[in-house]
């Protein structure tokens, strides 16, 4: 491994805008990232498992995702870079676990809009008839576009896009309450496969393959850390950002995954592609279920808006740090990351052009899962080997904590293959190419030794801007 020598110009044009987001303009943050969740894709699970199975797979997602949540808030407050679980995992595991965690999560939050875009398409053609390429291109356009604005504007109109999609949520539950009978969770009739019940129709190899599905009510939280930098006290509002996050998706997850199967069927909520408006419409609602379909395009460009963000971010701290090509960390006179915007949004806009958008969001969830693991491994780590790291909120549980998200991380990886075994080979084929990148190029290229050595080299610079 070999290290270029840097100086403060390097830096000081690599620099983010500080102290521009406080823990509630975070926490809807990670909310944008998820609330497209909520809306569609979720519900597949059903199909999978059943609704009892579907709520075992979720309830074990929910628990995987809180368990590590809390873990990145205690290093996110110790580790307050751009880089989130990268940056964590470099300290933890040095250059090469860094670089893999964060390879793991750039799969997840590039192919994640691509496959979002998709989505966006079909509501866009739902409501004026027009999908395909343009649609994409222009949404990809406008809120890269908006990014680059500058962090502040960004988050808040990303905030005010997330109170759309909750309205819908919210308003949904409401409408759909009084229609709620506990019989019609239990509307698939038992398969003959092993351990299959009223409850699990599909007995447990449905809750196998449903823990994807799971996932997806939460999906994209644990970006909430990429902010650190940006964040006005990241010791305080970092943590109390992803936690309130979590708290909330936990919540609208309960609302959608209870009421919809509750009111229309599990059977007709699990074969929808527009569960919400499929409950209103099937409950006589279908007024309200016009208005639900239209702001349910809110949640999904939130999310699609949220992980364009979280791309931006870890690239650039990728690039920052020599992983990957020194222009991609450049930032403009707004401290925007420009090509860390531009370049994967060229490149998700070409991915999102085969229309695969499923197979891609099973990609995406392969390459999440194995962050987390890492992610959980970096925290176990830190523990043992640096006892004595300044660690401003500490995680309840301490490693008892991350080990539950460990081991509920690697079995959701294999629920992946269990759901679709092709896009989990094509993640590794990724994984692999992305192996040989840091072998061949990025080891050689790196901007400092160790995660220490680069912290210190950005202190340095921003005092010299100071």
């Amino acid at each position: 491994m070999s290290t270029h020598t840097v100086d403060d110009d390097y830096l000081a044009k690599r620099q983010l805008q500080r102290g521009t987001a406080g823990w509630v303009l975070l926490a809807g943050l990670g909310v944008a990232g998820v609330i497209s969740g909520d809306f569609a894709g979720w519900n597949f699970g059903i199909a999978q498992a059943g609704w009892g199975g579907f709520v075992i797979a979720a309830v074990l997602m929910g628990l995987m995702y809180f368990s590590l949540v809390l873990s990145l808030a205690e290093m996110s407050a110790a580790i307050p870079a751009a880089g989130g679980g990268y940056s964590f995992a470099r300290q933890a595991m040095g250059p090469a676990g860094g670089y893999f965690t964060g390879l793991a999560v750039l799969i997840e939050y590039a192919l994640a809009p691509a496959a979002i875009v998709i989505f966006i398409g079909s509501a866009v053609s739902e409501l004026i008839g027009i999908d395909g390429p343009i649609v994409y291109a222009v949404f990809y356009a406008v809120f890269i576009g908006i990014h680059l604005a500058g962090v502040g504007e960004a988050l808040k109109v990303m905030l005010a896009i997330s109170a759309l999609a909750v309205f819908a949520i919210l308003l949904t539950a409401v409408a759909l309450i009084g229609d709620f009978d506990a019989s019609n969770l239990f509307d698939i009739a038992p398969t003959d496969a092993a351990g299959a019940s009223t409850f699990l129709p599909f007995g447990w190899y449905g809750v196998w393959a449903a823990l994807p599905f799971g996932m997806w009510l939460f999906l994209a939280v644990e970006g909430v850390p990429l902010a650190a930098e940006e964040a006005k006290n990241p010791a305080r509002d970092v943590p109390r950002g992803i936690i309130a996050a979590m708290l909330f998706l936990i919540f609208t997850a309960t609302l959608v995954t209870v009421l919809l199967a509750g009111a229309a069927g599990a059977q007709a909520i699990g074969n929808s592609g527009v569960p919400l408006v499929t409950a209103l419409r099937d409950t006589n609602s279908a007024g309200i279920g016009t208005l639900v379909n239209v702001l349910a395009l809110a949640g999904l460009v939130a999310s699609f808006f949220s992980i364009i963000y979280g791309y931006s971010r870890l690239v650039f701290a990728l690039s920052r740090a020599g992983y990957l090509p020194s222009f991609l960390s450049l930032t403009s006179s707004r401290k925007a990351p420009t090509w860390a915007l531009v370049v994967p949004g060229v490149l998700g806009f070409l991915a999102s052009l085969s229309g695969a958008g499923d197979r891609m969001l099973a990609m995406a969830v392969v390459g999440a899962t194995l962050s987390y693991a890492l992610m959980a491994f970096s925290h176990i780590r830190l523990r043992l080997r640096q006892p004595n790291l300044n660690r401003p909120y500490r995680t309840p549980g301490g490693m008892v904590t991350s080990v539950i998200a460990l081991v509920l991380a690697l079995v959701a990886l294999t629920g992946v293959f269990a759901f679709d075994p092709r896009a989990f080979g094509y993640t590794i084929i990724l994984f692999a190419i992305g192996g040989a990148w840091y072998v061949f190029y990025s080891r050689h290229h790196l901007v400092a030794k160790s995660a220490e050595e680069e912290f210190a080299l950005l202190a340095r610079a921003e005092e010299s801007l100071d």
